[in-house]
């Protein structure tokens, strides 16, 4: 992706999380095809004309998908006509049997994996942006938001795949953990996040920082637009129907 941008034109970005591809009960809700909700995440997104699709975590429901399935994630994500990024989730993390691998999707040229085609960052110097975030490797507890990256680009996209709780309370939830502290020192432009179905705005606004939904539930993607006087809009756009 080295195309020339006229200095003029907004970024845009099209945020998905918890597609949860499958062959079950993904399947059943896409008349048989555990990959509708990826396939029309792909689709909204390139009919907004998004730069890049961000897709955060438990884009596959386990790492035990058989290879038919891998095969068409694997042939939408490659036909998206877009950069994808991908943070692995807790349900999909970076384990030796990971979906990732066994697909063999650190083969396709637009496609990025933090943690398998890129160790923690995405650059994009043609959009001078920076895309970080730390997938899960296990299915063990860690810090989503831990150790994050100073700014090197003009635009900076933060991607975490955990349970967002406000300073002060009492997690709901032991693993995975998001603080406001630790979404504020992000100090990026957005942070992406996924494990939550429902879309919503977390945080102190001093990051944008939105939870996208799952297309199953949200029936939404969140579509980021990047304005070149430096301002971040973020709106929500439908999915068409879960039928093909």
């Amino acid at each position: 992706m080295t195309s020339l941008r006229s200095p003029t034109a907004d970024i845009v970005l099209a945020h998905s999380s918890d597609l949860h591809v499958d062959d079950d009960h993904t399947a059943d809700i896409y008349d048989g095809d555990g990959t509708g909700g990826l396939r029309v995440v792909l689709s909204t997104a390139r009919a907004h004309n998004a730069d890049i699709a961000l897709l955060v975590g438990d884009i596959f429901d386990h790492n035990r998908m058989p290879p038919d399935v891998l095969a068409r994630a694997a042939r939408l994500m490659a036909e998206a006509g877009m950069a994808v990024v991908i943070l692995p989730g807790n349900h999909d993390p970076l384990t030796p049997d990971s979906c990732y691998i066994r697909g063999g999707f650190a083969n396709i040229e637009n496609v990025h994996i933090i943690g398998l085609t890129h160790e923690h960052a995405v650059a994009f110097p043609n959009l001078d942006m920076e895309i970080w975030g730390h997938p899960h490797r296990s299915y063990d507890n860690m810090v989503p938001l831990r150790a994050p990256r100073p700014r090197g680009t003009r635009w900076q996209i933060a991607l975490a795949h955990g349970h967002y709780e406000e300073d002060g309370a009492i997690p709901l939830r032991p693993s995975w953990l998001i603080s406001d502290a630790e979404i504020d020192a992000t100090g990026a432009d957005y942070l992406a996040l996924g494990h939550w179905n429902r879309p919503a705005k977390v945080g102190t606004g001093r990051v944008p920082a939105h939870y996208s939904g799952s297309p199953e539930l949200a029936r939404t993607l969140n579509l980021i637009r990047l304005k070149p006087a430096g301002t971040v809009e973020v709106t929500r756009e439908a999915l068409p129907t879960n039928r093909p």
